[in-house]
């Protein structure tokens, strides 16, 4: 975990793609999209059926880790709104024991507006605690500090001739965009024009990487 501030707030970037806030005992996670494979199965293209199991293995990795009491899901947590009908047993199993043993709160977001088996949990459309916001998508217009998810940001850099992309936090002063924590996620390029619409200028891309954080600013 790399220790960082935010809007006043001592916070830990996870370099698994989660976000700790310590005095909250709080775990931050965005766009898991469980269930995902099973989606586009169901639409003629195969993939792998272990997305979910994977997702809530390297979950319930970092809440142990962490020791989080309260768990925030900041949208797209299912590829679609049935999603969680869909989940096999075995991953069912072990996002109820995740949801049954913390206060773990969904945030909806445009995958998964309509949840119609939350597996446990309470469901919000966004939230404002200790002074932050909570959603899924971040709004320009929005003056108060905020959290979201929603655009998987990534950052590319090449070193030594080689091409590496990473999963990356995008934060300005009042805004930071957690990356994708699911398995079977693409991302946008942290400097993509949708990503700097949304979150204006000033922005930087930030790298928890070995326990030190990389930061990169942004072209506006």
């Amino acid at each position: 975990m790399v220790p960082f501030s935010f809007a006043g707030h001592d916070l830990c970037a996870l370099p698994q793609g989660a976000l700790f806030w310590p005095a909250r005992r709080a775990l931050l996670v965005a766009d898991l999209h469980f269930e995902k494979a099973s989606w586009f199965a169901a639409r003629g293209q195969m993939l792998p059926p272990y997305d979910s199991i994977a997702t809530l293995a390297a979950l319930t990795a970092v809440a142990e880790e962490t020791r989080a009491a309260e768990i925030w899901c900041l949208g797209d947590s299912f590829h679609d709104s049935a999603g969680c009908d869909r989940l096999p047993d075995n991953a069912a199993a072990m996002l109820r024991r995740l949801t049954a043993t913390r206060r773990w709160t969904w945030i909806t977001g445009n995958h998964d507006r309509v949840l119609i088996d939350r597996c446990g949990g309470d469901v919000v459309d966004e939230a404002a605690i200790d002074g932050l916001v909570l959603r899924h998508e971040a709004e320009r217009g929005e003056t108060r500090p905020e959290l979201s998810g929603h655009f998987h940001p990534k950052f590319r850099i090449t070193v030594r001739g080689r091409h590496v992309s990473r999963r990356c936090f995008v934060a300005t002063a009042t805004k930071l965009i957690l990356p994708a924590f699911g398995s079977l996620t693409g991302g946008l390029d942290a400097d993509h024009p949708e990503i700097v619409r949304a979150i204006g200028a000033g922005a930087e891309a930030m790298l928890p990487v070995d326990n030190r954080m990389l930061r990169f600013p942004l072209a506006a």
